[in-house]
């Protein structure tokens, strides 16, 4: 399995991060991990809360170790909550299952990292998400 660049994952961001100033949004901040869930790259805007990159970190997490993405861990966490609190059991409260964590994938759909966007409402974090990710060449899963 091919993971994602770092290259990539800093355009990602940098998109990402562009598009939310330019629609208005609150400060974001994005992190971006391979498949494996290690960190390829990370950005917190000025004036984002500090705490912000544990909850990107969750989005993309439960993301790519599910191989579901935030707005599909949310119905299941609403449809489940036993589900999702025993997979936060089994990744020590890493899993964040809402909108803002988005699957990446390559041209054969096969899942390469994820990204995590927080700072303004889910269903912005995710227009930035989807933004950097399609700016990057890439497919997002949201």
């Amino acid at each position: 399995m091919t993971d994602v660049s770092t290259s990539k994952a800093r355009l990602i961001i940098q998109n990402a991060m562009s598009t939310g100033e330019e629609m208005g949004f609150k400060p974001l901040s994005v992190v971006v991990l391979d498949s494996g869930g290690n960190m390829k790259a990370f950005e917190r805007a000025d004036g984002a809360s500090p705490g912000r990159f544990g909850i990107a970190h969750g989005k993309a997490y439960g993301s790519v170790m599910l191989g579901m993405a935030g707005t599909a861990q949310m119905a299941r966490a609403e449809s489940q909550a036993y589900f999702m609190a025993a997979v936060n059991g089994v990744f020590g409260g890493q899993v964040i299952p809402v909108p803002g964590g988005l699957l990446l994938r390559d041209e054969r759909g096969a899942v390469i990292g994820a990204v995590g966007v927080t700072g303004d409402t889910s269903d912005n974090d995710v227009i930035a998400g989807l933004a950097g990710i399609t700016a990057a060449g890439l497919t997002g899963e949201a």
